[in-house]
């Protein structure tokens, strides 16, 4: 039997329009992913979620990025509104990583509650004077262990909420001096600066069942982006030692040149196994399912592998969390 499609995509809008249901039918992707222009309220988004499993035919995943702060997708009225990661870090103090623990499972529950049950967290980058302001605020820390302990802390987090994590970028973005949305991010550190700072929460995190890849350069050791670098995935898969799935981050990004088609093709050979599409612009999405095609044995292994470690939330008191994150903002600053 042939793997799913090798594919994750996004619908337009509110709905799934007849057009939509049909290509997404036949191309089968893994999963999908909803951004702000997917979500009205949550009755909307639940019959959304709802159709797209129903398009492929299974409890496919579907995923958001739901960071908290400038990239959350779920808001006010109707969710919660979150700090900046590195603000709540700071504010946090000594209780940092219980209080990422919190957000992730307060997150988890709005998300299941919807239907979402991947989020594209934890961001485990290092924060450093170079960070690019896009990425910056985002990031959980800028010492490898600090950043560490707020992402294994906001996993578990999401796992007790019955939601998947996906790790990014790896193996690091937080060198990078220009917004990957818009160019290409070349960093000129050393190979012994990467492997002591910017690989170590990837190594430290690598048990992690979903990962992200960076659309970066390290000069140190490719001229390639690590999306498309054979030399970087391999060094995700046997330094960093991680063996989950890997998605690329979105393939429509500026910082990768070429058609998407090539963009696609250049990325499934270097050894991703999964092009994530996030635009919902049907002649790309065509494009990516015609070059991605289907998932290979190994790369289907690593997804049925994932979505086993889907669980049912564990038993939770929202207002009780709430109260708790609370207090440690509050003593924390």
């Amino acid at each position: 039997m042939a793997g799913q499609g090798a594919h994750i995509l996004a619908p337009e809008g509110l709905s799934l329009s007849a057009s939509e249901r049909a290509f997404f039918a036949q191309a089968d992707p893994w999963g999908f992913i909803v951004f702000a222009r997917n979500i009205a309220h949550p009755e909307q988004l639940r019959r959304l979620t709802g159709e797209l499993r129903e398009a492929v035919g299974r409890d496919a995943p579907i995923l958001i990025d739901q960071e908290g702060g400038r990239v959350q997708r779920l808001g006010p009225p109707y969710w919660r509104a979150w700090l900046p990661p590195l603000d709540q870090v700071r504010q946090a103090g000594e209780g940092a990583a219980r209080s990422m623990y919190l957000r992730g499972r307060l997150i988890a529950e709005e998300l299941r509650d919807v239907g979402i049950d991947v989020n594209c967290a934890p961001l485990s980058d290092v924060a450093c004077d170079l960070t690019h302001p896009f990425l910056k605020n985002r990031c959980y820390g800028d010492t490898p262990e600090a950043v560490i302990a707020a992402s294994r802390a906001i996993t578990d987090g999401m796992a007790a909420g019955g939601v998947l994590p996906v790790l990014k970028h790896i193996p690091g973005h937080g060198r990078g001096e220009v917004d990957s949305h818009l160019g290409l991010p070349v960093v000129e550190a050393s190979r012994e600066e990467l492997e002591a700072v910017d690989f170590a929460p990837f190594r430290a995190l690598n048990d992690l069942p979903l990962g992200m890849t960076a659309h970066i350069t390290y000069a140190a050791l490719d001229d390639r982006p690590a999306t498309q670098s054979s030399y970087v995935i391999r060094l995700i898969r046997d330094r960093i030692g991680f063996d989950g799935l890997l998605m690329t981050d979105d393939i429509s990004m500026e910082a990768l040149g070429g058609s998407i088609a090539e963009r696609s093709r250049l990325s499934l050979d270097a050894g991703c196994d999964v092009i994530l599409h996030c635009n919902g612009e049907m002649a790309e999405m065509e494009a990516v399912v015609a070059e991605a095609g289907r998932m290979t044995p190994r790369a289907q292994a690593r997804a049925d592998r994932a979505l086993a470690a889907r669980a049912a939330a564990q038993p939770f008191d929202a207002a009780e969390a709430e109260a708790e994150l609370a207090a440690l903002l509050e003593g924390g600053a």
